[in-house]
């Protein structure tokens, strides 16, 4: 079996609605997203898949969508201010924790037919939360859809 992997940084908000710690206050991270493929083969040039399709991939749509961005539960009260202002938002089923977000960043790479195994997203340079399917589990019933 061969494995890449791509690490992405990218910069957001949130906050943790029903949570007594200091993460129920809207605050910001410099998140940083690593992807690993899988292929039991390699294409004929040798790759299990182009780091520039990764790359671009994953980076349009996590700049598109969550970078610089505040990421909330979709019945967070502070969504009709921030949309009053005009403040960008992805908005959430589920509270944006990082294991909610490396399961969404792992359901659209899969989406967009990557082989991905893992997704690792460092909240903070010391805290992590990895997504990796269980055997024979698909990507339904995530309980996180985005708007």
């Amino acid at each position: 079996m061969f494995s890449v992997s791509c690490d992405i940084d990218f910069c957001y908000g949130h906050r943790l609605l029903g949570y007594t710690g200091k993460c129920r206050h809207l605050h910001g991270h410099n998140g940083r997203v690593l992807v690993t493929i899988e292929q039991s083969g390699l294409d004929p040039q040798g790759m299990v898949l182009d780091f520039s399709k990764i790359k671009y991939t994953l980076h349009q749509w996590l700049d598109a969508n969550l970078d610089h961005r505040m990421l909330l539960r979709r019945d967070d009260p502070a969504v009709p201010a921030l949309a009053q202002l005009g403040e960008p938002t992805f908005l959430m089923d589920v509270n944006p924790t990082a294991e909610n977000l490396a399961k969404l960043i792992y359901d659209f790479a899969v989406g967009q037919g990557l082989p991905v195994v893992e997704v690792r997203l460092w909240e903070t340079p010391r805290c992590s939360a990895t997504y990796r399917p269980e055997a024979g589990m698909g990507n339904e019933g995530s309980g996180i859809n985005s708007r």
